[in-house]
Protein backbone atom coordinates (compact mmCIF):
# COMPACT_ATOMS: atom_id res chain seq x y z
CA UNK A 1 0.00 0.00 0.00
CA UNK A 2 1.37 3.15 -1.04
CA UNK A 3 1.96 6.39 1.89
CA UNK A 4 -1.37 7.86 -0.10
CA UNK A 5 -3.39 4.88 0.05
CA UNK A 6 -2.62 4.45 3.46
CA UNK A 7 -3.36 8.07 4.05
CA UNK A 8 -6.70 7.54 2.67
CA UNK A 9 -7.69 4.45 4.42
CA UNK A 10 -7.02 6.13 7.66
CA UNK A 11 -8.70 9.48 6.61
CA UNK A 12 -12.04 7.07 6.32
CA UNK A 13 -11.28 5.49 9.53
CA UNK A 14 -10.47 8.24 11.66
CA UNK A 15 -13.68 10.21 10.35
CA UNK A 16 -15.68 6.87 10.79
CA UNK A 17 -14.47 6.48 15.02
CA UNK A 18 -13.93 10.40 15.77
CA UNK A 19 -16.72 11.70 13.55
CA UNK A 20 -16.15 14.27 10.73
CA UNK A 21 -16.95 17.48 12.79
CA UNK A 22 -13.78 16.82 14.81
CA UNK A 23 -11.72 15.57 12.26
CA UNK A 24 -12.97 18.94 9.85
CA UNK A 25 -11.74 20.90 12.95
CA UNK A 26 -8.23 19.04 12.97
CA UNK A 27 -7.61 19.65 9.17
CA UNK A 28 -9.16 23.76 9.51
CA UNK A 29 -5.86 24.11 12.02
CA UNK A 30 -2.93 22.45 9.82
CA UNK A 31 -0.11 24.51 9.66
CA UNK A 32 3.56 23.87 8.88
CA UNK A 33 4.65 23.22 12.41
CA UNK A 34 1.51 20.08 12.52
CA UNK A 35 0.75 18.98 9.17
CA UNK A 36 3.39 15.83 8.55
CA UNK A 37 2.17 15.26 12.19
CA UNK A 38 -1.43 15.02 11.31
CA UNK A 39 -0.88 13.01 7.84
CA UNK A 40 1.62 10.82 10.27
CA UNK A 41 -0.98 9.94 12.79
CA UNK A 42 -3.58 9.75 9.84
CA UNK A 43 -1.38 7.22 8.12
CA UNK A 44 -0.35 5.02 11.20
CA UNK A 45 -2.55 5.57 14.07
CA UNK A 46 -5.49 5.27 11.86
CA UNK A 47 -4.43 3.68 8.49
CA UNK A 48 -2.46 0.78 10.15
CA UNK A 49 -2.96 0.26 13.30
CA UNK A 50 -6.90 0.96 13.82
CA UNK A 51 -7.29 -0.91 10.64
CA UNK A 52 -5.54 -4.20 11.37
CA UNK A 53 -8.11 -7.21 11.77
CA UNK A 54 -7.22 -8.71 15.41
CA UNK A 55 -9.26 -6.44 17.32
CA UNK A 56 -12.55 -4.83 16.89
CA UNK A 57 -13.17 -1.19 16.59
CA UNK A 58 -15.62 -1.58 19.94
CA UNK A 59 -12.39 -3.48 21.34
CA UNK A 60 -10.11 -0.76 20.37
CA UNK A 61 -11.97 2.09 21.56
CA UNK A 62 -11.91 0.14 25.09
CA UNK A 63 -8.39 -0.54 25.31
CA UNK A 64 -7.44 3.21 24.39
CA UNK A 65 -9.83 4.29 27.03
CA UNK A 66 -7.73 2.39 29.74
CA UNK A 67 -4.82 3.25 28.34
CA UNK A 68 -5.26 6.57 28.54
CA UNK A 69 -6.53 6.95 32.13
CA UNK A 70 -3.46 5.30 32.56
CA UNK A 71 -1.29 7.59 31.22
CA UNK A 72 -3.48 10.82 32.56
CA UNK A 73 -4.34 12.10 29.26
CA UNK A 74 -7.13 13.96 30.09
CA UNK A 75 -7.83 15.63 26.15
CA UNK A 76 -7.35 12.05 24.46
CA UNK A 77 -9.30 10.53 27.24
CA UNK A 78 -12.19 13.09 26.83
CA UNK A 79 -11.64 12.84 22.47
CA UNK A 80 -12.24 8.63 22.72
CA UNK A 81 -14.99 9.29 25.41
CA UNK A 82 -16.94 10.81 22.98
CA UNK A 83 -15.49 8.54 19.91
CA UNK A 84 -16.70 5.28 21.70
CA UNK A 85 -20.02 5.72 21.18
CA UNK A 86 -19.18 5.51 17.36
CA UNK A 87 -17.75 2.38 17.37
CA UNK A 88 -20.49 0.84 19.77
CA UNK A 89 -19.61 1.19 22.87
CA UNK A 90 -22.11 1.95 25.68
CA UNK A 91 -22.38 3.78 28.57
CA UNK A 92 -22.83 1.12 30.89
CA UNK A 93 -19.43 -0.38 29.74
CA UNK A 94 -17.68 2.42 29.70
CA UNK A 95 -18.43 2.67 33.48
CA UNK A 96 -17.27 -0.98 34.17
CA UNK A 97 -13.86 -0.45 32.57
CA UNK A 98 -13.91 2.75 34.93
CA UNK A 99 -14.60 0.82 37.49
CA UNK A 100 -11.87 -1.66 36.60
CA UNK A 101 -9.40 0.64 35.65
CA UNK A 102 -9.60 1.70 39.64
CA UNK A 103 -7.79 -1.71 40.24
CA UNK A 104 -5.48 -1.20 37.74
CA UNK A 105 -4.68 2.19 37.22
CA UNK A 106 -5.12 3.69 40.90
CA UNK A 107 -8.65 5.46 42.46
CA UNK A 108 -7.41 9.07 41.55
CA UNK A 109 -7.14 8.33 37.79
CA UNK A 110 -10.68 6.33 38.02
CA UNK A 111 -11.97 8.87 39.84
CA UNK A 112 -10.84 11.52 37.29
CA UNK A 113 -12.15 9.87 34.42
CA UNK A 114 -15.34 8.92 36.25
CA UNK A 115 -15.53 12.84 36.61
CA UNK A 116 -14.59 13.20 32.77
CA UNK A 117 -16.97 10.88 31.66
CA UNK A 118 -19.81 12.48 33.51
CA UNK A 119 -19.02 15.67 31.72
CA UNK A 120 -19.29 14.07 28.02
CA UNK A 121 -22.46 12.03 28.95
CA UNK A 122 -23.65 15.49 29.87
CA UNK A 123 -22.46 17.10 26.50
CA UNK A 124 -23.69 14.07 24.49
CA UNK A 125 -27.13 14.52 26.16
CA UNK A 126 -27.31 18.71 25.76
CA UNK A 127 -26.32 17.58 22.33
CA UNK A 128 -28.60 14.98 21.18
CA UNK A 129 -31.85 16.12 19.04
CA UNK A 130 -35.39 15.65 21.08
CA UNK A 131 -36.96 13.16 20.71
Amino acid sequence: MTQEQRYRQGMTVRRAVLGAPHVDRTLETLSPLNEEFQHFITRYAWGEVWTRPGLSRHTRSLVTIAMLIALNREAELKMHLNAAVNNGVTRDEIKELLMHASLYCGLPAANAAFHLAQTVFEEQDRAAPAR
